[in-house]
């Protein structure tokens, strides 16, 4: 099997889980994905490659943009700076307000790395861009550069491009 035959069965074990959270949502459910050891490899590496050697740290986006970003993080043998929800962390150093899909939040993150320090940010779903056009604003705040956004999975339709022009992801629905 060649990479683009790798990431096609990778891609095809996602799930559309209708009607949620809400009437109307098409949620993608990547877990099939995740439990699949060559498939996770596969995307892992398709995250990691337009940014190699660029990025010293990766910080992932809670909840499910951690499990890819500690994978990336381990394969490019560099640390992890998670990225949480309000109220999770005992020391929030930073925080950035933000609207999303079904209504609004807030993120924050630890102040654990030196200033000027390259990072990759890591999600699992680019959908209205929201989330990590406010982890781009983060990052400065705690002396981050980012140099790059990778996201497993784009949801066209709903235009988060617009807020983070460039990103890459790995599919595109």
């Amino acid at each position: 099997m060649g990479v683009t035959d790798d990431l096609a069965r990778a891609e095809a074990l996602i799930r559309t889980i209708p009607d949620y959270p809400e009437p109307g949502v098409q949620f993608r459910d990547i877990t099939p994905l995740l439990a699949d050891a060559a498939a996770l490899s596969t995307v892992i590496d398709a995250l990691i490659d337009p940014f190699a050697g660029e990025f010293d740290v990766v910080a992932g986006i809670e909840a499910r943009g951690f499990l890819l970003a500690g994978a990336v993080a381990t394969r490019a043998d560099v640390g992890l700076v998670p990225i949480r929800k309000a109220g999770k962390l005992p020391r929030p150093a930073a925080s950035v307000a933000y609207s999303l899909e079904y209504g609004s939040a807030t993120i924050e993150v630890h102040d654990d790395i030196a200033p000027g320090t390259r990072v990759l940010l890591v999600d699992d779903v680019l959908a209205t861009g929201g989330t990590l056009r406010a982890a781009h604003e983060l990052m400065p705040r705690i002396g981050g550069s980012v140099v790059g956004t990778a996201v497993l999975l784009e949801l066209l339709a709903l235009g988060g491009r617009a807020l983070v022009p460039d990103v890459r992801t790995v599919f595109t629905v």
